[in-house]
């Protein structure tokens, strides 16, 4: 049995070949069995045993710093990454003395030389010892690539241009640092939202503790304006509770006893006591973080093909300097010191950190924002599949509907008994009763101020309905198969109301009807609005998959506007039904609930669970949980995923286009170092400054 697995936070992890380097380099620790880097989330898991100063000595090429648990640094401005990037204003320095000196003294006296070597060193010692190291393990990315063109041209005596690549790298790796830090904020600003220390009763007293230290039914006191520390349940006291960091709702919700409540949400009005249902580690709130870690770990399609392309394409660009370099001095008689300066050229404008910072930025941008909108994505590769979707399956009960019955109309046959009277006796009879149509016509009821009746003879007839006698009076509520020898105009008034979507209760007083009540699973407001925005976004086609009968089925599909529907549908059969629409559209998502739904869910190209703050099982069956019950935020999501798509394609376009442009000045001489490293820096530049367009992707837009 291997040893158990920890986390740690790693600051100052620049780059994805870096965080290779750094990976590979922990896996060679002897008492460590694997290690595995999520760079999107800055962290390390490591199986085996192995201290905070093993880790770091790891990481000394970059000089990492290593914690066990996050450590909410200020946020760093671009120049503070520029400082911490190898002296630059030094080495900058010494680079301007040097060109003073060339100027005065001459490109060849040892002053000259002497001050570019420093201006060199100063700002690049860090890259020579990283891609040495490589160079000795035949490992070949950006850092050695950049090492043998700086080398390259100190032999020939290219000390200004040496010293700029220097200095422009540590540039560009500065720019990559601030980049992937603003990127990761969004895992900042959820670790950030729930506070580290709670006050508790206990033993009768209040007590302030760490919040690791709570425990399961600790009483918790939270006072206005405070956040609540973790998940449970009111025990005393009620209040507005703004839940927007967790579901993104942006209206408070009422919160009274016996109500859950979520760590991290605020606490907007009155004084509450709140019995803990979950330790800290569990909370819904921890799983998101620790999904959202997940999710910017796991590689969307365009990026495992950028990955796949760079570990081929470094090589070929060495192959392709060496050849710029020795082909024209060989065979054409051409300067051997202009060919090498042009095949280092070569070297520096064919660096892959624009091509290979291109994806994850946008991804683990997107997964932020959405995140901080309350949709939790779990995958690049589930974010990039949802921008393919061209159909789109809904479960109906708690996702189109709203999951529970209400009465819609009730209908009195008998004038002479008074509104008061009619509920009464149908909360008398339906007290009796769990069914959900019961507590539908009690919750109705109940608004009459009713009054308290015995029911005596009491009968519960299986899957019809209640027998009962009240103050000498047979009673019968139930339904319409409960009942003999209906009118053809009572009849014809129940299949009107079926086929409107409605479940119909008829009630008897001695064998005759006084009355009937429609009850109908209400559609949510937003579900047809939601559809409206999914078909404006070009999706071929929508479909309702329901357990529900066929005239329920159609009249909620035509009421929202969904184009299809599927009735009286095991969770197996929704489960054909998505993999036959896989083969009629291509990919496919399907909404529901994530429990009933799961087979379903599992099956389509992206699952999407609705309503999942704090269930579990629709955050582990889902690729993507809506956390509030919000429909709205699909439209939102795909729009989302659209433009992440277009703004990676738009990337790679960027990084291979500017190297193709300045790869052709190679054809008539006219490629410098200059411009090679301002290309490769300038590639860098624009597209990490165009992936973080996604952190300002609000809902509204």
């Amino acid at each position: 049995m291997g040893e158990k697995e920890q986390s740690f936070y790693v600051q100052g992890m620049s780059c994805t070949n870096c965080a290779k380097t750094f990976e590979n380099n922990v896996k060679e620790i002897s008492s460590v069995e694997n290690a595995d880097v999520n760079f999107g989330a800055s962290k390390i898991t490591v199986s085996g045993s192995a201290t905070i100063e093993d880790l770091e000595k790891a990481g000394s090429f970059e000089n990492l710093k290593i914690t066990k648990e996050y450590e909410d640094a200020p946020q760093k401005s671009f120049w503070d990454y520029v400082k911490e990037n190898g002296n630059i204003v030094t080495s900058l320095m010494f680079l301007a003395l040097g060109i003073v000196f060339h100027t005065q003294l001459g490109a060849e006296h040892p002053v000259t030389i002497g001050t570019f070597i420093i201006s060199i060193v100063t700002g690049g010692h860090r890259l020579f010892i990283a891609g040495f190291k490589n160079l000795t393990k035949l490992r070949f990315d950006m850092k050695t690539l950049m090492t043998i063109a700086v080398i390259g041209a100190a032999l020939i005596g290219e000390w200004i241009e040496g010293a700029a690549v220097v200095i422009l790298f540590a540039v560009s790796e500065a720019l990559e640092s601030y980049s992937m830090d603003k990127a990761r904020n969004s895992i900042k600003s959820l670790m950030g939202i729930a506070p580290k220390t709670a006050n508790v009763i206990r033993g009768g007293e209040k007590q302030e503790i760490n919040v690791d230290d709570i425990q399961i039914n600790d009483i918790v006191i939270v006072k206005p304006g405070e956040k609540i520390p973790v998940d449970g349940v009111v025990s005393k006291g009620e209040s507005s509770i703004n839940q927007a960091a967790i579901t993104g709702e942006s209206v408070p919700v009422f919160k009274t006893l016996e109500d859950e409540v979520f760590a991290g949400t605020l606490n907007e009005e009155g004084y509450l006591e709140i019995r803990t249902t979950k330790l800290v580690k569990d909370t819904t709130l921890a799983k998101i973080i620790h999904l959202v870690e997940e999710a910017q770990n796991e590689k969307a399609p365009a990026q495992q093909f950028i990955d796949r392309f760079a570990a081929y394409y470094t090589p070929v660009i060495m192959l392709i300097a060496l050849g710029v370099a020795v082909i024209p001095p060989l065979f054409f008689d051409a300067g051997f010191e202009t060919w090498l300066y042009q095949g280092l050229a070569v070297l520096v404008v064919g660096c892959p950190c624009a091509l290979v910072v291109s994806t994850p930025v946008a991804v683990v941008t997107a997964i932020g924002s959405a995140a901080r909108n309350g949709v939790l994505v779990k995958g690049g590769a589930y974010l990039e599949a949802l921008g393919h979707i061209n159909a789109i399956a809904f479960d109906k009960t708690g996702t189109i509907t709203q999951g529970k019955p209400v009465v819609q109309k009730v209908i009195k046959f008998d004038d002479s008994i008074s509104d008061e009277d009619f509920h009464g006796l149908a909360y008398a009879l339906e007290n009796q009763s769990q069914h959900p149509l019961a507590k539908a016509v009690i919750n109705y009821s109940h608004q009459f101020n009713v009054t308290e009746l015995e029911v005596d003879e009491f009968q519960s007839v299986t899957g019809k309905g209640i027998i009962g006698t009240i103050t000498g009076d047979s009673y019968k509520i139930g339904s319409p198969a409960m009942f003999e020898g209906l009118s053809s105009d009572t009849l014809n008034e129940v299949e009107g109301l079926q086929e409107q979507g409605h479940t119909v209760v008829l009630m008897s007083k001695n064998d005759t009807l006084i009355g009937l009540f429609a009850i109908a699973d209400d559609v949510r407001d937003m579900s047809k609005n939601m559809l409206e925005q999914i078909h404006q976004l070009g999706m071929k086609h929508s479909i309702l998959l329901t357990g529900d009968n066929e005239k329920t089925a159609r009249t909620i599909s035509e009421k929202v506007g969904i184009k299809e529907y599927l009735a009286n549908l095991l969770p197996k059969d929704k489960q054909t039904q998505i993999k036959q629409l896989s083969q009629k559209y291509g990919k496919v998502a399907m909404v529901g609930d994530g429990v009933n739904d799961a087979p379903a869910l599992a099956t389509a190209d992206v699952g999407i669970a609705m309503g999942s703050a704090g269930t579990d099982t629709a955050l582990e069956t889902a690729d993507i949980a809506l956390m509030g019950d919000d429909l709205e935020k699909l439209p939102f999501t795909v729009r989302l995923s659209r433009r992440t798509l277009n703004i990676i394609k738009q990337n790679i376009g960027f990084a291979l286009g500017l190297k193709i442009l300045a790869l052709l000045l190679v054809i008539p001489g006219w490629l410098t170092l200059w411009i090679a490293i301002l290309a490769d820096m300038g590639a860098t530049l624009l597209v990490t400054l165009n992936a973080l367009r996604l952190i300002k992707n609000k809902e509204s837009n």
